[in-house]
């Protein structure tokens, strides 16, 4: 006899997408669009639920609700730094998807796959704001799934030609430029020198110390990092910080959550009244290219959610 028991099948409702799913019904750009509707739509990140962050034995759980327009979201992630060394993924995650007027749920995702979507979305979605609008040299800090991710994501918004991964495992390093080829695209492992020519940097790692000089970043660069969300880990110095317009989630997780913000205010490099919310870029503040643009984020629930509804099998995003 097979089949699943009774007690443990999901309700008629429910509808349950996976990875492959997702990847089918949400194109990326789709998804920065979302992300961005968000935002301009007025907004407020800081208004979020916070985040909770349990500690267990082997790494973290996280745990990530938020409520944004028909819909509410929650997320169970876990953290496991150990996962890589075992072949595995360093974050996993499921998300439910619940109606906002009835609280029923309608579906379950798999909430792996909408990180490594909607992580590189939200970067895209800033850096289309920021970047600058000819940035065609690419150089990515981290070899796995946010890395690759974000080579996808950042061609959405910027004509990019050249670009060089970073990372500590050669194979990986290979793999990932592979995974990113096209015609035209001239994809190869680099080193931390190639910032010096760099339009945009993505450091997508587990660094917990930074991960290159911040001299090497050109006045006209701008450097997403998304690899932390622990207030004492940082992929960037703090005098690059310092000399840059930093854009962050939400003033109030850059305080309690970035490492890369929280470490160079303690250094003295830059001051809390110098953040910019990504609330106050979308609502029409720009920021001038006169130095380098730093984009810090550590994710957010609305983040998922932005994008969740997109998967779903009518279609119904809002």
């Amino acid at each position: 006899m097979g089949g699943t028991p009774e007690s443990l099948r999901l309700p008629d409702f429910l509808e349950v997408i996976d990875a492959a799913t997702i990847a089918a019904r949400v194109p990326m750009r789709a998804a920065v669009d979302a992300v961005g509707r968000v935002l301009r739509g007025g907004y407020d990140p800081d208004l979020d639920p916070p985040r909770r962050i349990v500690d267990v034995r082997n790494g973290q759980l996280l745990l990530m609700p938020s409520e944004l327009g028909g819909w509410v979201g929650q997320k169970l992630a876990t953290v496991a730094p150990g996962n890589p060394a075992r072949g595995l993924d360093r974050i996993r995650a499921v998300y439910v998807l619940i109606d906002a007027e009835t609280l029923a749920p309608v579906a379950v995702l798999d909430g792996t796959a909408l990180t490594s979507l909607r992580t590189p979305a939200v970067s895209a979605a800033v850096l289309d704001l920021v970047a600058a609008p000819g940035a065609a040299s690419l150089v990515v800090f981290g070899t796995g799934p946010q890395g690759v991710g974000h080579v996808e994501a950042v061609r959405t918004v910027r004509p990019i030609e050249r670009v060089r991964f970073v990372g500590r495992d050669p194979e990986r390093a290979r793999r990932a430029a592979a995974s990113v080829a096209s015609p035209g695209l001239d994809v190869a492992i680099g080193s931390a020198a190639d910032v010096a020519d760099a339009d945009i940097v993505v450091c997508a790692t587990t660094a917990a110390e930074p991960l290159f000089a911040g001299d090497l970043v050109p006045a006209r660069a701008a450097v997403v990092a998304v690899g932390s969300h622990e207030p004492s880990v940082r992929e960037l110095p703090g005098d690059l910080l310092g000399r840059a317009h930093v854009i962050v989630e939400s003033e109030r997780v850059a305080l309690t959550e970035a490492g890369d913000v929280i470490l160079a205010i303690g250094e003295g490099h830059l001051s809390a009244d110098r953040l910019i919310p990504m609330s106050r870029l979308f609502g029409g503040d720009p920021v001038p290219s006169d130095r380098p643009r730093v984009v810090k984020t550590c994710g957010m629930g609305w983040q998922d959610l932005a994008v969740a509804p997109l998967a779903l099998r009518d279609g119904r995003a809002g």
